[in-house]
């Protein structure tokens, strides 16, 4: 049975939703929805992508961790990810964690499990060699990360040797960057007398003394560091549990949480998070939650993982915390799709020790929901004591003259009616580039790391090309002149240099990220590339007719009419004319001949431990035109399976899927 259209679509907007979330808390920093709204978006898709696997993808926010690095700092690829963990936000998703832990490793017993407090700061992965640190990294988008070596070598709790001579030859060590609460209290007071700004919260200020691009600044700021967890090991596990590895870290030097025991089962587990809970404002650190590991590092290895977090760990999160304010009033921001979220701008208050001015609404259906109206006292939350959304209205205070809320039936910033597709919550403005906001996210985006990367074009100086009419259109910023550029606010003849050297590196480019850079809607870069691989040049993806696109891997009806009628309209049109007239260039990808796609429209999943690496065993069945996705459904055709394979492999076997081992599949390969 096909997935249904509205079901294709909510997939694709909770998809574009959170990967901008993504972007703005682990890039900018600057959050614009709680966590819990973020986890309440997560958990939907994960729920539709269970019920239909074919809504999985490559860019999926379930199969990532999150997002991309900053500039500025040089690259670290993780040779382990660095994974997120999955939450509880109640005592009952706590035991249902649990119980979903003893079936899998088929316990009768209670499981022991390590608990520390999870700390509110920023992830952080130290290498050492030798016994030497030689390289500090952030998380990053969990693959890649920023290198802050010179910076973590300023933190007093970050050893550069380690101490005894037992440690391993390489050692990364996984743990929280974090400033204690006393040191932020020093820091904003030191702020105040010099008439600086201070930072909001513990966290900002731990992740920005962090970042800082002269470690001497880093060095004056407070900053500790706790260890938890490991990378990579140079001759196995350091010892047979959890919590016996983190304890050898102790005796090499490293901080490990004083806080750290381990409990059994789980009321052991709620036992502890309720005492945490109450000594909680003692801490000299802020924490959001409890951690709980499984302590036996063989049973970790038993349950492994899923796409984008350890089956053998999970984060307890504290309540969020609540104020009451007053709804001033809601404004309206335009993106770069043309959608229109309401923003409620509030009365000052100050929630979890953060000033709260501004929280999104999410859509016009959310505010009918929740009942809320301008002049009303709401209550705001910081879920996860990080990111502020209206909860809900108290209508008993509500004045006679209140009014429902009503989207404009015009757009804000360029004045075009506003639309609303089928089964759509998103009001869209239809003034497409004619719309200064779309136009200005429509120039960020083609300018971003994974589009056409051109490096030194933020959003602010985007913001003053727009506004100053010297770029309305993508290949606009291929014609921008030296003079023009040094007589900008905060350019000067050096930036303007090094940004028209930045524009001119970027017209070398590859067919997939330019048509992820279009900003065509639904497709992010993983579709990007499939329409490449598929057709391989531009020309012929543009003449492609709906039945033709629907033949590209992972491109469904919705998808397929966006891609269609894109190309179809005159402006789009010559907005690429014009970028190729400018130099913009990239190599045709040769496509393979049907004869030797064998496995078109074969439907493979892999599981269990083989001899060769998984992704090399992908791509040689991508090559054949397979498609390789990591759920096992009645859709799947093969279960390509290693030694140790589980619970895929059951199901697979339940639903009568042919089965192959190594040796099957090498058969397979080489007919």
């Amino acid at each position: 049975m096909s997935t249904p259209l509205a079901i294709l679509q909510r997939a694709a907007e909770l998809r574009e939703q959170l990967n901008l979330h993504n972007y703005r808390y682990y890039v900018l920093d600057d959050p614009q929805v709680t966590d819990s709204e973020y986890d309440r978006l997560m958990r939907e898709l994960q729920s539709l992508e269970q019920q239909f696997p074919d809504l999985i993808v490559p860019d999926s926010p379930t199969q990532r961790v999150g997002a991309q690095p900053l500039d500025g700092f040089g690259e670290v690829l993780h040779r382990m990810p660095m994974l997120s963990l999955e939450n509880a936000f109640s005592d009952t998703e706590m035991v249902d964690f649990d119980r979903r832990v003893r079936e899998r490793l088929g316990e009768v017993g209670e499981v022991i499990y390590t608990a520390e407090p999870k700390l509110d700061g920023l992830a952080i992965s130290l290498r050492y060699e030798s016994g030497l640190l030689v390289q500090a990294a952030t998380r990053g988008d969990g693959s890649r990360g920023e290198d802050v070596t010179h910076n973590a070598r300023t933190i007093p709790s970050v050893p550069l040797r380690l101490l005894g001579e037992d440690w391993p030859q390489v050692l990364e060590v996984r743990g929280e960057i974090y400033m204690p609460l006393a040191g932020f209290e020093r820091l904003n007071q030191r702020a105040r007398v010099n008439g600086e700004k201070g930072f909001a919260n513990p966290r900002n200020a731990a992740a920005g003394s962090l970042r800082q691009l002269d470690p001497k600044i880093t060095a004056q700021r407070p900053l500790a560091m706790y260890c938890y967890g490991f990378g990579e090991i140079s001759g196995g596990p350091l010892a047979a549990t959890q919590s016996e590895s983190i304890r050898r870290l102790a005796d090499w030097g490293l901080r490990i949480s004083p806080e750290m025991r381990t409990v059994e089962g789980a009321a052991g587990c709620l036992d502890y998070y309720r005492e945490i809970g109450k000594r909680r404002a003692a801490l000299d650190y802020e924490i959001d939650g409890v951690v709980f590991k499984v302590d036996s590092l063989e049973q970790q290895q038993r349950l492994g993982f899923v796409s984008r977090a350890p089956r053998w760990a999970i984060a307890q999160k504290f309540p969020a915390q609540e104020e009451m304010t007053r709804l001033l009033a809601i404004d309206i921001q335009v993106g770069r799709t043309g959608a229109l979220t309401p923003v409620a701008r509030l009365e000052p208050v100050t929630v979890a020790g953060v000033t709260v001015t501004n929280a999104t609404l999410h859509n016009e259906e959310e505010i009918r929901r929740k009942d809320i109206r301008v002049g009303d006292s709401v209550i705001i939350r910081r879920a996860g004591d990080v990111i502020p959304q209206v909860v809900r209205s108290i209508p008993e205070q509500r004045s006679t003259d209140a009014r429902p809320f009503e989207m404009p039936q015009q757009c804000p910033v360029c004045g075009a009616d506003v639309i609303r597709d089928a089964d759509e919550a998103v009001v869209r403005c239809s003034g497409g580039l004619f719309c200064p906001a779309q136009r200005r996210q429509a120039i960020k985006h083609f300018a971003a790391r994974r589009a056409m990367d051109i490096e030194g074009l933020g959003d602010k100086l985007v913001d003053q090309l727009v506004t100053l009419g010297m770029v309305e259109t993508p290949a606009d910023l291929f014609h921008l002149q030296l003079t023009a550029l040094e007589g900008m606010e905060r350019m000067g003849r050096k930036s303007a240099e090094n940004l028209l050297a930045a524009l001119e590196k970027s017209k070398r480019t590859s067919l997939g990220r330019f048509l992820f850079a279009l900003g065509i809607r639904e497709v992010g870069e993983a579709t990007a590339q499939s329409l490449a691989n598929h057709f391989g040049d531009l020309e012929p993806i543009m003449q492609a007719d709906i039945d033709a696109l629907l033949q590209v891997p992972d491109v469904g009806p919705v998808v397929a009419e966006h891609v269609f009628t894109f190309f179809r309209q005159a402006h789009n049109q010559e907005v690429i004319e014009a970028l190729i007239r400018a130099g913009v260039r990239w190599e045709a990808i040769a496509v393979p001949d049907l004869a030797s796609q064998r496995l078109a429209g074969k439907v493979f999943v892999i599981t269990g431990t083989l001899s060769q690496p998984r992704d090399e065993i992908k791509q040689r069945l991508i090559a054949l035109g397979a498609k390789v996705t990591g759920s096992v459904s009645k859709k799947t055709d093969y279960l390509i399976a290693g030694a140790d394979a589980g619970s895929k492999l059951t199901k697979a076997e339940t639903l009568g899927i042919a089965i192959l081992d190594e040796s099957g599949l090498n058969e397979l390969l080489e007919e």
